[in-house]
């Protein structure tokens, strides 16, 4: 069996990273894989430091344990690039995917990762122009939905649609769903 795709999210607290986490899952449920959506608290308060994961594969999966080697990473709060962790496992093919005002190159220079792919894109600008405020959750979607050929862009704003239905007002799901577009536009890629 092919080893599934993991993918791990650093954010914090009160950022949506774990919401992030389940849209992916919900997406990937439409496109009729197998997947697994799950979170890891720190501290649990705001503003501290957090995980999510997410596996992705096209058989069941069996395996419930942490994602210690995933084939991509999303940083959504870039205050966190000083963190050893964030690169932690990261096979040298792996892709990076963060919300970084530069460019992939610069990014790339300040990590110091020297293969895969780095996706950059202003996540945070996208939602500030378009919300009003930081929320860069379906800004990062849009951008990982760039380089995430099992999840199309289609199920993706679904996906947004559907967790989003219940919680907040159609005005504001449609911006969530505008940002996640342009964010995947405006995403830039460094092979």
């Amino acid at each position: 069996m092919k080893k599934p795709l993991e993918i791990r999210w650093h954010g914090r607290g009160g950022q949506g990273v774990v919401t992030a986490s389940r849209i992916l899952a919900d997406a990937t449920l439409r496109e009729g894989k197998y997947f697994q959506s799950f979170p890891e608290y720190g501290p649990e308060r705001m503003g501290a430091p957090v995980k999510a994961f997410n596996r992705i594969s096209s058989q069941p999966l069996r395996m419930h344990c942490g994602v210690t080697n995933p084939e991509i990473v999303v940083v959504i709060d870039p205050t966190l690039l000083g963190l050893a962790e964030i690169l932690e496992g990261l096979d040298e093919k792996g892709t990076i995917v963060v919300n970084f005002e530069g460019s992939p190159q610069e990014l790339r220079e300040m990590l110091g990762f020297k293969g895969g792919r780095v996706v950059t894109v202003d996540a945070s600008q996208i939602s500030r122009d378009i919300l009003g405020r930081v929320v860069v959750n379906t800004s990062m979607l849009g951008a990982l939905g760039k380089v995430l050929p099992e999840v199309s862009m289609e199920n993706l704003l679904e996906a947004v649609r559907s967790q989003f239905g219940e919680k907040l007002r159609p005005e504001v799901i449609d911006k969530n769903l505008l940002c996640l577009t342009k964010a995947c536009e405006e995403a830039q890629i460094d092979e």
